[in-house]
């Protein structure tokens, strides 16, 4: 679902490992389905062992799914075995129960098993591409999407849960905690969700629980808890207050907190992800200082859109963006308008960064995958909110934001439901402006064709003429005069290719400026987008070059750029002549040195230069190509940056004393002036 290094990746994550199968509704399985399921689990020896009754009132045909790596002691619906509706597939255990007249039917699967061994090096977009079910006395993990207990493929399900872990260990899933208890023969604990979800994921560790409380707006107390490890004592009190603050925040804007409780849990592997009811964050992350200040409310928040609100995956998943736009975007704005400004460009500066044919609509947004996923589902769908609250203006969205809660509470939700919200409150067809932002690929690209001011007996009458790139959008384009007074704002109602605007100003015109402040969703102009390091991590035609030829450090700096890249890099040989493509390279500074030189390219930057033990740096060649440079003093400058380094996409340039970012920083962004004679 953290911003600014960490809060990128963990962002604002509210999917379950499930999400993309989800269907559109449990509906359309035949009406309401319930879970019952006992569960046991020992992280020492990896075992686990369940049972599960699953209700399905009106039923027609389903599947239910289990994986393969467990066995199957029991199987039966309505008190009868399940044989004949059985097969085994490479992945699954598969049921498929036809249609059937009765208005209930039960189905009870015993299971039991091995889980997975715990690997706390996987990244977190490792651990996204893989739900396994791990354990381990550290740590366990059972994501929705392993299939770790019989399940309805594509249903919306109620569950209860009851969980039964050896001394030592706690554990929880989602929902409502009703008991638990402690003895020397272990912890028991039982949970329910009462609502239509997606799934289930189970975390269980050596945890110590510390709660407080909080009374929403609607009268009702909410639990607020944090399940963390031993090594995050002293920290639970922080993040319960934090918790506190955000549910104050969205509370009046959104409607009241929609569960019962709220817990903060720790993860022994470096992720992020948000669940109804809770938050799971990797031990490091929640150690970060600024995380109680950035990515835990966007969790929060997630509550509310994704895990309240339901994105209807078929359609587009419009929660990220939303979160974003509502979380990340709005606690810029509450710092400053720069930093808000900072934001936008940033989201500008990283569609800049994609070649043509990376991105893709946005109704075609599931879940993140790589860094153009994100670049579209999250930022793309966050300025389209920004763009329709400067639409309708602030009053009419947050009421149109409103109604949509109420109506749509635990209801798959598309971006049809989004429109017809916000076209309801404003009393406006909206169907063009989401059909183009949500149904296109690219950004449109604008530009002052011409420009002249004339004198008039009440000041100066500027005629310009404006141009926008195909296909056609319909944009409201901000537009500052500079005058000889000061400055002046206008709106140009842009609808055509190429339109004519004339406007009565009081004072001489200088210059002009197009969306001067970034708030509108569009191809920047050369200059103004200065390169960042993300033009080579997201661009599949990247090259990398090695300079070392050391075999360690070799090793180093190709495990650097598989990490950047998130693929295996594409290497060229040293000398080879410069390809006309984005380029990566990655060598130690002696090296970097002479490798610039021999090829006539712009020396180390005088900001980056002889400072800490490695830096990393972007700059343009002559014939326009993205070159992005990693410098280290030794082996051990260069490993140091293989985890923080990928986290900076955003930078031009970037100094390291070890893995510590000491300096960081984007080259100057040059807005398109038009000077007016």
């Amino acid at each position: 679902m953290v911003r600014h290094s960490f809060i990128k990746w963990i962002g604002i994550l509210v999917l379950l490992f499930s999400a993309i199968n989800a269907a559109s509704s449990a509906v359309n399985l035949g009406g309401e389905i319930h879970y019952d399921i006992n569960v046991r689990i020992d992280p020492d020896t990896r075992t686990i062992e369940g049972r599960n009754v699953i209700t399905v009132k009106k039923p027609r045909t389903i599947n239910i799914v289990l994986n393969r790596q467990f066995e199957v002691t029991q199987a039966l619906i309505d008190g009868q075995p399940l044989d004949g509706h059985y097969q085994r597939t490479e992945w699954s255990h598969l049921w498929q129960i036809s249609n059937d007249l009765r208005p209930e039917q039960q189905i009870e699967i015993h299971w039991r098993g091995e889980l997975s061994p715990l690997d706390a090096s996987l990244s977190h977009e490792q651990t996204l591409g893989r739900p396994v079910a791990v354990s381990e006395g550290d740590g366990t993990f059972l994501p929705n999407g392993s299939n770790w207990y019989p399940r309805i493929v594509g249903g919306l399900a109620r569950y209860n849960v009851a969980l039964a872990l050896p001394p030592g260990q706690r554990g929880l899933v989602a929902g409502r905690l009703l008991e638990e208890q402690e003895s020397e023969q272990g912890y028991q604990a039982q949970f329910e969700f009462p609502f239509p979800a997606e799934g289930i994921t189970l975390m269980a560790a050596p945890y110590q629980i510390e709660t407080d409380t909080y009374t929403s707006i609607t009268g009702e107390s909410i639990q607020l808890r944090t399940y963390f490890h031993p090594q995050l004592k002293g920290l639970s009190q922080e993040y319960l207050a934090a918790v506190k603050r955000y549910l104050k925040l969205y509370e009046p804007l959104i409607g009241g907190y929609p569960f019962t409780e709220f817990s903060i849990v720790s993860s022994p592997t470096p992720t992020g992800f948000g669940m109804p009811t809770l938050t799971y964050l990797g031990i490091n992350v929640l150690q970060l200082p600024f995380i109680r200040n950035t990515s835990l409310g966007h969790e929060v928040l997630h509550n509310w859109w994704g895990n309240g609100v339901y994105p209807d995956y078929q359609s587009g998943n419009w929660s990220e963006g939303l979160t974003t736009f509502m979380a990340d975007y709005a606690y810029k704005e509450l710092e400053s308008s720069d930093a808000a400004l900072e934001m936008r460009l940033d989201w500008l500066r990283d569609f800049a960064a994609l070649e043509p044919g990376q991105d893709a609509p946005l109704a075609d947004f599931t879940s993140r995958t790589h860094g153009a996923s994100k670049i579209v589902g999250y930022n793309k769908s966050a300025m389209l909110f920004l763009m329709l609250r400067d639409e309708l203006g602030e009053e009419i969205f947050n009421r149109a934001i409103q109604a949509l809660w109420k109506m749509q509470q635990f209801r798959v939700t598309s971006w049809d439901h989004l429109q017809r919200s916000f076209e309801m409150e404003s009393g406006r067809d909206l169907r063009l402006f989401f059909e183009q932002w949500l149904n296109r690929t690219g950004a449109p690209e604008l530009h002052v064709a011409k420009i002249r001011q004339e004198q008039t007996p009440g000041g100066y009458r500027l005629h310009l003429v404006v141009e926008q790139s195909e296909p056609i959008y319909q944009l409201r384009v901000p537009m500052t005069a500079y005058t000889v007074a000061g400055e002046e704002t206008y709106i140009l109602n842009l609808q055509r290719r190429q339109q004519v605007f004339t406007l009565d100003i009081k004072n001489k015109v200088q210059r002009v400026v197009l969306d001067p402040e970034a708030r509108l969703f569009r191809q920047l102009a050369p200059g103004e987008a200065p390169p960042i390091l993300r033009e080579v991590m997201v661009n599949p035609t990247t090259q990398t070059v090695l300079l070392s030829d050391n075999g360690e450090v070799r090793q180093i700096a190709e495990t650097l750029a598989g990490r950047l890249q998130r693929r295996a890099p594409k290497i060229i040989p040293a000398n080879q002549n410069l390809p006309a493509t984005p380029m990566l390279v990655i060598g130690l500074q002696h090296e970097i040195n002479a490798w610039l030189e021999a090829r006539n390219l712009s020396s180390r930057p005088e900001i980056v230069s002889n400072q800490g033990t490695a830096q990393a740096w972007t700059l343009t060649r002559p014939d326009g190509a993205s070159l992005a440079v990693v410098s280290a003093q030794n082996a051990a400058s260069l490993e140091a940056l293989i985890r923080p380094l990928p986290h900076y996409g955003r930078q031009s340039y970037m100094v390291f004393e070890g893995r510590q970012a000491i300096k960081k920083g984007l080259w100057p962004v040059q807005l398109r002036e038009v000077r007016v004679e």
